[in-house]
């Protein structure tokens, strides 16, 4: 078998001259393609990268925002519980002191309802018992009633000071003798012992008031001497009120 060598050394010659163009027309464009690739691969991470950390950092901002938001949003429930709650408290004790007052009022009213109650209710009493008193005492104008009026009279005649009894005797006008009923039958008695009394002569006159219902009473322009269950009944009537 024999080589040829310069067939060998002309491929040889080719397979060089076929690298070199490969290496020229192919492999460097490729390997500047690919490193350009690379670099764009490479900015492109870059750009990802800082764009993950701006939305890192967005995030925490936004969680950090809600965060402040969240405690702020806390701070102004809190603030209005608190505003509620003092406004409440304030409220009710309004409404307390108000309540209170209303019903000092209404326990003023009613004592003073009461009492003005307990006042006529007493009065009422008292003018009915007084007249249920007269209409008994009108069923006893007997004698001995009559006579003891009279005795009456004369010592209160005799109690009075002694200028005041000769003022009654030298009066012109005279002095009435009040009776409860005609007294023309014991007029003469009477008289006597008003004279008698007073120690003078007097010019009398004779009057009758029923509403004396018993009793002797004098009377002058300037004198009353009371002597009568009337008069007794006003006096009782009186203390009863002031009671």
């Amino acid at each position: 078998m024999t080589i040829d060598f310069w067939g060998l050394g002309l491929q040889a010659v080719n397979v060089l001259i076929l690298i070199w163009l490969l290496s020229r027309v192919f492999w460097r464009p490729v390997a500047e393609a690919i490193a350009n690739r690379q670099e764009t691969t490479e900015a492109g991470i870059k750009a990802a990268k800082a764009t993950q950390a701006s939305a890192d950092a967005a995030l925490a901002e936004v969680s950090k925002s809600r965060i402040g938001i969240a405690a702020e949003r806390a701070a102004v429930l809190d603030a209005a519980r608190s505003e509620a709650a003092k406004a409440s408290t304030a409220a009710m004790a309004e409404a307390r002191t108000k309540a209170d007052a209303m019903l000092s009022a209404a326990k003023a009213s009613i004592e003073k309802d009461t009492v003005a109650a307990a006042k006529a209710n007493a009065a009422q009493a008292s003018e009915l018992s007084l007249t249920i008193a007269a209409k008994l005492l009108e069923r006893m104008k007997c004698a001995e009633v009559k006579t003891a009026f009279l005795h009456q009279l004369v010592d209160a005649i005799a109690k009075m000071p002694e200028a005041d009894r000769a003022a009654l005797v030298s009066d012109p006008k005279g002095i009435e003798i009040v009776t409860a009923t005609d007294s023309t039958a014991e007029r003469s008695k009477i008289g006597k012992a008003v004279k008698a009394a007073l120690g003078g002569a007097p010019v009398l006159r004779f009057v009758t008031d029923p509403a004396l219902i018993a009793g002797l009473e004098l009377r002058s322009p300037h004198f009353v001497l009371h002597n009568s269950w009337a008069a007794d009944l006003v006096q009782i009537g009186k203390a009863l009120k002031d009671a």
